[in-house]
């Protein structure tokens, strides 16, 4: 980041501090936040049955019967994530938001925004839109459905760039603040998140073993860290809202 960084007073004791009276507004859209992620694993475990994610090594008639026998629960779950995947711009927002209370450049806050809206293009959108089409009829042919299959969990398990880049804005910004908006140690979480992206690249090379899109490796290891890096994430901004004054939030 070139830019030149933007000193702003830290968010000293002031009006209603640690408490939540007056910023309403910060309320609602971490609320929002708490609810789109848990709507956000309902969609993907029970309904559509996407994580855990079946093997890469499936066969053509195993697929075929994993289509139709999720049909109901891919088009309720993705239908709904359809209406609400505007809560995860609401989510990324809250962040940013906070981002520009750092003691950085406001263009932090602006990349965070950026290469989350892009990365959600193929790690959410994309795979979501093939799965949906791969039930839209039932008599589709089973090679289109194969690729279909294929074509949704490389997106949503092999999405590596945007979101490692994400990690980084956000590791490199909390590392330079000197307003204590986030604690250091969220930084190095973040950065590991960086180590399960690149982890994943193996993804599009290997059908079984720990690198493939369901292994121990690639998808558990990635997952795991990013539902603590999440719930962090998420209970830390609930403290940073408590913690600032009315002025900063005014």
């Amino acid at each position: 980041m070139s830019a030149t960084t933007e000193t702003r007073p830290a968010p000293a004791a002031a009006t209603s501090t640690d408490t939540l009276e007056g910023k309403r507004d910060l309320s609602i859209c971490w609320w929002i936040t708490v609810v789109f992620y848990g709507l956000f694993g309902v969609i993907f475990v029970p309904l559509t049955r996407l994580m855990p994610p079946p093997g890469p090594d499936m066969s053509t008639a195993q697929i075929t019967e994993y289509f139709q026998g999720n049909r109901t629960g891919i088009q309720i779950g993705f239908v709904v994530l359809m209406v609400a995947i505007g809560g995860a711009a609401i989510a990324a927002g809250l962040i940013a938001y906070q981002m520009t209370l750092m003691s950085v450049s406001k263009i932090y806050a602006y990349s965070y925004i950026t290469t989350l809206a892009v990365g959600a293009l193929p790690g959410c959108l994309l795979g979501a839109l093939a799965f949906l089409a791969a039930v839209f009829r039932a008599d589709t042919d089973p090679e289109v459905l194969v690729l279909l299959y294929d074509v949704a969990f490389l997106t949503f398990v092999g999405s590596l760039g945007c979101f490692a880049t994400n990690y980084l804005v956000f590791a490199v910004a909390v590392l330079q603040d000197r307003n204590g908006i986030f604690p250091r140690w969220l930084a190095y979480v973040a950065i590991w998140q960086i180590v399960t992206e690149v982890l994943a690249a193996p993804v599009f090379v290997f059908r079984s073993g720990p690198f493939a899109w369901n292994g121990v490796i690639s998808f558990w290891e990635g997952t795991i860290l990013f539902g603590i890096f999440l719930g962090a994430l998420i209970r830390l901004s609930r403290t940073a809202i408590r913690r600032q004054p009315i002025e900063a939030v005014a």
